[in-house]
């Protein structure tokens, strides 16, 4: 059990932190009190799964003891629990291993979703509406809050881009690997013969920025307010409450004009500003260190893609992981658990591979 010896460590750890969040100086100080709960959270599913491990440990040493009984009978019950409790070390250890994977310091951040249509004209639109339905739906199983931040609509009822915040346990973690062209293949509806027609959509997914992570100067923005556009009648604005952000060092322009409020159309457009920059930072640092690096999500062309959704066959394949699922029905719903498990285990069982070729 050397291999894993860090883990009494842990425990003790996670015991220290357990008496702390029960003491009232901790419980009123909301800061500390979150912070802990983070690491108590976290620490949680590692000391459960070692305290499992060990258990199946000592009842493996008892159950071999128990082979140099004189019983016969007793003898061949030892022999299958043994072989039985064998069994289940490899699958204890592997979860083990992955658990002990360095922790993504952004889990627990809020995420910004872009989706933007790519190839296709008005299909690509339509497409980045499926798509921001599909993350939606999934976000509301889940208990996850969405904040539209901002949008562009196209002319046949889609979107040129959609930003929203997500809010919610667990949304970075589950969402993190879905950066990337999105490619559909079927027949729109304006299709009148009958044709398939292949679309693309970009998706970015960001932790989104405190304003620890980078500090913007008042002297490198240009601040724009205008009236809002809409679609008629009573939901165009007769204020100046849109807002248009420009940094000016980087010519990074965010316009938000969702809320009714120029004061919360500001603070959404400064959030996104934030995010945006601080990625384009995290990304400058990534290349300076592994030298070129490809673009989070890259052209938006129908040949790169992470993803397709072949409508005529029901089908969802994910092209990193060699993932194929024929529950499209299911997945455009919001039903994304399997799919998103699938992505998720195969870049943990890479991550594993690397820290094992480091060793």
């Amino acid at each position: 059990m050397s291999k894993f010896a860090q883990l009494e460590a842990v425990e003790e750890r996670f015991l220290t932190i357990e008496s702390q969040l029960s003491q009232p100086d901790v419980a009123a100080d909301q800061v500390r009190f979150t912070e802990l709960m983070q690491d108590y959270a976290h620490l949680k599913k590692l000391v459960e799964a070692w305290r499992a491990y060990r258990a199946v440990q000592e009842e493996l040493e008892g159950a071999k003891e128990m082979l140099d009984e004189d019983d016969e009978e007793m003898r061949e019950l030892a022999k299958a629990e043994v072989s039985e409790l064998e069994e289940q070390i490899p699958k204890l250890e592997n979860t083990l291993k992955k658990l002990l994977l360095p922790r993504d310091p952004n889990d627990g951040r809020n995420v910004m979703i872009e989706v933007r249509a790519g190839a296709g004209g008005d299909e690509a639109g339509l497409f980045a509406a499926d798509l921001f339905r599909m993350y939606s739906r999934y976000g509301e199983s889940r208990g996850w809050r969405f904040e539209l931040m901002s949008t562009s609509d196209n002319s046949a009822g889609g979107y040129k881009e959609v930003i929203a915040r997500i809010s919610g346990a667990d949304a970075w973690s589950r969402l993190k690997w879905e950066s990337g062209v999105h490619r559909v293949q079927r027949v729109p509806a304006t299709e009148a013969q009958g044709r398939i027609h292949t679309s693309t959509c970009t998706v970015a997914l960001m932790p989104e920025a405190e304003e620890v992570d980078i500090q913007i100067e008042d002297k490198d923005l240009r601040i724009d307010v205008f009236r809002a556009s809409g679609p008629g009648g009573q939901s165009v604005n007769t204020t100046d409450s849109a807002v248009r952000i420009t940094h000016l060092p980087t010519s990074l322009i965010v316009i938000c004009q969702n809320e009714k409020s120029q004061h919360k159309n500001k603070a959404q457009a400064m959030s996104v500003l934030r995010t945006r920059l601080h990625e384009a930072e995290k990304r400058r640092i990534m290349e300076e260190e592994r030298g070129m690096r490809l673009a989070q999500v890259g052209t938006g062309d129908r040949s790169e893609r992470i993803r397709t959704y072949n409508y005529p066959q029901g089908r969802i394949t994910d092209h990193r992981v060699g993932i194929t699922l024929y529950t499209l029905d299911k997945v455009v719903e919001g039903d994304l658990d399997d799919l998103l498990d699938g992505v998720a285990a195969w870049f943990e069982t890479e991550a594993l591979k690397a820290g094992e070729t480091d060793a």
